[in-house]
């Protein structure tokens, strides 16, 4: 990998998603545990998810999540010489996933490498790539955020395995000449890392009112900071797409931020909790429905296990 010459910023040139065939509706669960669609809906605000097969993998969906995305830049495998998958559920720790997906796609010895920062993983693998194309370490990048967490519930706790769920999301990020992708805002608690931990290395486990109560009443400083760092005020964001953790977070937070014009990204409802995959995958989601034009700013808020939250303003290509 060549190194480019550093550039004034750097923007995203298209996004791509994937969801798998298998969707399991609130109904579904319900056939099988103490729950119902009232339940899971006044709780989390999930109607549906889906759920990947026993041969699809985190690699699998991220291949077809980044192929869509690259295909939508303009690009070829050619052009890309940083791979990042954002992800915490692959099944082994070695090999990666990004180097693995990025040989699938034919693209060429890449720098390729995983992030580990659970639900707020995206945010972070985005702000390496801008940092990375700004300073011409690479010249462009491939971020994905795959998770496969139906390998991680325990599917007789209802408590979880009515959130989590699968899917894929990717973003092409190249050089440009104004900023198109804003300062990072992140940080950690690591005090408070078992309210959200594997329970005995196999199923994952949270203590729900404890994240809420930290989502709802620490994290909107953080996205009026990356707010401010980016130059937008509350009143000209286009759009707030945080992690889709739980649809009453989501809602929490957005009321605390002054921009009552802003378009809500509440793709939880029908996608569920895909960590680090939910927001590229709820903005790919919203462009192909024509619900947010070229140019919109959207502010990115990514939060969970560790704990590690991370936000940035985008400009949608």
């Amino acid at each position: 990998m060549k190194s480019s010459p550093a550039v004034p910023g750097a923007r995203v040139l298209a996004f791509g998603e994937y969801q798998p065939d298998t969707v399991v509706t609130n109904d579904d669960l319900a056939a099988r545990l103490d729950t119902n669609d009232e339940w899971i809906r006044s709780r989390v605000g999930i109607a549906e998810r889906r759920i990947a097969g026993p041969d699809e993998g985190v690699v699998d969906m991220g291949v077809t999540a980044g192929g869509k995305a690259l295909a939508a830049s303009g690009l070829s495998p050619d052009d890309i010489d940083m791979v990042i998958v954002a992800t915490c559920t692959m099944p082994g720790q070695i090999p990666n996933a990004a180097a693995q997906t990025a040989a699938r796609m034919g693209i060429k010895a890449p720098g390729a490498f995983d992030v580990n920062a659970a639900c707020a993983g995206f945010c972070y693998a985005m702000a390496v790539a801008n940092d990375a194309v700004r300073a011409g370490t690479a010249r462009n990048a491939l971020v994905i955020g795959s998770e496969k967490l139906s390998d991680y519930v325990d599917w007789d706790d209802r408590t979880t395995c009515v959130i989590f769920a699968d899917g894929a999301g990717a973003a092409v990020v190249a050089p440009s000449d104004t900023p198109g992708i804003g300062p990072v805002v992140w940080g950690s608690s690591g005090e408070r890392a078992d309210k959200i931990i594997l329970r005995d290395n196999l199923y994952l486990q949270q203590e729900g009112q404890a994240v809420f109560r930290w989502a709802t009443t620490e994290l909107y400083e953080v996205a009026l900071e990356a707010l401010d760092r980016a130059g937008v005020a509350p009143t000209e964001l286009d759009a707030f797409v945080p992690h889709q953790a739980n649809l009453r977070i989501v809602e929490g937070i957005a009321r605390k931020l002054g921009a009552p014009q802003a378009l809500i990204g509440r793709d939880i409802v029908t996608a569920g909790n895909t960590s680090s995959a939910s927001i590229p995958l709820a903005l790919g989601r919203m462009i192909g429905r024509g619900e947010l034009a070229s140019g919109s700013t959207v502010l990115t808020l990514g939060f969970g296990a560790g704990l590690s939250y991370a936000a940035q303003v985008i400009e949608v290509p």
